[in-house]
């Protein structure tokens, strides 16, 4: 007989001979790393049973012993205070959620109105600036005074990178993600800069109460590389298992279902989190800010550059289209392991239980939570073409202001009406002017504004900088609307429309000009015209047999008119001009429904522009226009 004994089995000493002592030891004893799956050592491994199931057992014991105990009695004593405690940690973590705390902190976040929270920053920031410039060059504390360009500075690299995202998004190449954008993460997502508000606040009350925090020299060697260590530590080591836990569907419910209801991301989707869980995020993030104070070797670059970093790795991974090159894996092959990719995060949106790392895969690679297709996705993410649009509009600007509503710029201006600016915006008025000047003037181009599909038919609208309508601007602005047409002619559209602005008599003789010099065209050239002409149309009273041409012709009144006539009603137009151009082109087809009178009897008129006020007041009473 066998004595008992790992080392005197033969079957374990011939798995030593084979794979070492070592190898059979963890693999014997389930210890981590062993090779043997997760879920089969779960399934494999003793479980105490639940109360119930103890319950059950001492229940049947009794009644085959004939013992009489009031089991249930005993059960609600057991079982009272593990309740009592499960229920007041349910409370707690209630009292923390998105909903209830939106009403803790900066309650007209996300508002019309949330232009006022910053107000919050103006005592710290007058405080900051009348310190530095009355006190000694010696006593001035400019970590102090770089707190609020630091913040500017955070807006502007954030506003960078929404912008870039949503370009490269509508353009097509390198994207990920290839769904459109809902209107509620629109709105769920306009709070984005409440973060950057919330670390600004923080850093004044830290630098004017906590010691260490005030009068930092700029750069410390030793204090960067403490930072960079206990960031790759214990940084991303708790971040993971915070990270693991908020997956778990009790919290995931509760907290962090809000951030991942983006699944299409923007750079903006990163800070997008319930109150609670940002607060979490706050207290591991600042391990390496706590640590360097201590050690006494902190410094406004580390201080200021861990924040930038953030940042920009957050935008990174939430940007939703490949930007890191193939190139610095390959000359640096363990940046693999050090930092994440767009693809790489896009995975954790749309899979949600894999790729849980911070900004360095490591962690998924050591715990097993990498997902598979990670390298695909990237490869494939970084060879993509966009693709053929269906429909390209050519939109326009109206005034220098409204450039600030295009998608690409500021989603909380974009999502009103830009007659309801803010007043900030009158004060930017020389600004933008002259900023658009400049833009026209090196970059005077068509440009991609965005993209969306609905079912199968893939949408596209395309613009342009140019706002001027002086002679030499409207041959620029031909040119580019020409430049528009040729370049979706090319990517294959079927259809191009044009606004309102860019289908003028003067520009193009309403699209006739580019339909001539451009004779191959497959595209069909659509201004919007002939839907504008029925409605008209369809909108005339029955039973009309005389209707007015009033002002300058349009090609909308012109369509009207040419529909009525071959209708057999009666048009009257007092403008010799029009009279004649309509004669001129559709004589055929008007006969003799197209009168020349300066009668202001008809009860209908079609009205264009530049109506005099004097002939508006000729019309009768109950005229139609």
């Amino acid at each position: 007989m066998l004595q008992s004994g790992m080392d005197e089995s033969p079957t374990n000493v011939s798995d030593m001979a084979k794979y070492g002592k070592e190898f059979v030891t963890t693999t014997l004893e389930l210890r981590p790393s062993c090779g043997v799956g997760r879920m089969l050592v779960e399934k494999l491994s003793p479980v105490a049973p639940d109360g119930q199931a103890k319950f059950k057992v001492l229940n049947t014991i009794a009644e085959e012993h004939n013992i009489k105990w009031d089991s249930k009695s005993f059960e609600e004593k057991k079982t009272k205070p593990v309740n009592d405690l499960v229920d007041l940690t349910k409370e707690l973590l209630e009292m923390f959620t998105a909903t209830k705390m939106a009403k803790v902190f900066f309650t007209n976040s996300g508002s019309e109105t949330n232009d006022t929270q910053y107000a919050l920053l103006a005592p710290f920031v007058v405080h900051s600036i009348y310190s530095f410039l009355t006190k000694d060059e010696n006593e001035r504390d400019l970590t102090n005074f770089l707190i609020f360009p630091f913040i500017l500075s955070r807006m502007l690299h954030n506003q960078i990178w929404i912008s870039l995202s949503r370009y490269k998004t509508a353009k097509g190449d390198n994207r990920i993600v290839d769904k459109p954008i809902e209107f509620e993460q629109v709105d769920r997502e306009r709070n984005w800069d409440d973060q950057i508000l919330l670390l600004g606040l923080l850093l004044y009350w830290a630098n004017l109460t906590v010691k260490g925090v005030s009068n930092l020299p700029m750069w410390r060697t030793d204090g960067i590389i403490i930072t960079i260590f206990m960031h790759a530590g214990p940084v991303e080591i708790i971040y993971y298992w915070l990270h693991t836990a908020l997956h778990h569907h009790y919290l995931y419910s509760r907290y962090h279902s809000h951030h991942h209801s983006s699944v299409v991301t923007e750079p903006i989707t990163a800070v997008i989190h319930p109150f609670a869980e940002i607060i979490m995020y706050y207290m591991i993030f600042s391990i390496p800010w706590v640590t360097t104070m201590l050690t006494g070797t902190a410094s406004i670059i580390s201080l200021f550059g861990y924040v930038a970093y953030f940042d920009f790795m957050n935008n990174l991974g939430h940007c939703n289209f490949e930007i890191v090159p193939k190139k610095l894996f390959t000359i640096f092959p363990p940046l693999k392991y050090m930092m994440y990719t767009p693809s790489f995060h896009s995975l954790h949106h749309t899979k949600y239980q894999t790729n849980l790392a911070l900004y360095f895969p490591f962690y998924d690679y050591m715990y097993g939570t990498l997902d598979i297709s990670t390298n695909t996705l990237y490869e494939t993410s970084l060879e993509r073409e966009g693709e053929s649009p269906n429909v390209v509009h050519l939109t326009h600007l109206t005034t220098a202001e409204s450039i600030y509503h295009l998608r690409l710029r500021f989603a909380s201006l974009a999502s009103k009406p830009q007659s309801t600016s803010p007043w900030y915006m009158r004060l930017l008025w020389h600004v933008t002017s002259w900023s658009m000047m400049v833009v026209t003037w090196f970059y005077r181009r068509t440009f991609v504004v965005e993209r969306n599909i609905y079912k199968t038919l893939n949408f596209t609208n395309m613009g342009y900088s140019e706002i001027h309508h002086t002679l030499r601007f409207t041959k620029a602005k031909r040119a580019l609307i020409e430049e528009a047409i040729v370049q979706a002619e090319r990517k294959g559209a079927e259809v191009l429309t044009l606004g309102l602005l860019n289908q003028g008599e003067e520009i193009n003789r309403k699209a006739e000009l580019f339909m001539r010099r451009n004779l191959q065209l497959k595209l069909k050239l659509v201004d919007g015209s002939s839907l504008t002409a029925a409605v008209v149309r369809n909108s005339i009273p029955e039973g009309t047999t005389h209707v007015a041409i009033k002002g300058n012709l349009s090609k909308v009144s012109s369509s009207v008119a040419i529909a009525l006539c071959r209708r057999g009603i009666q048009v009257s137009t007092s403008c010799e001009n029009v009279y004649t151009r309509l004669k001129q082109k559709y004589d055929y087809e008007i006969q003799d429904n197209l009168i020349l009178s300066d009668s202001c009897s008809q009860k209908i008129w079609l009205v264009g522009d530049d109506l005099g006020k004097t002939e508006q007041m000729n019309a009768s009473k109950g005229t139609l226009c």
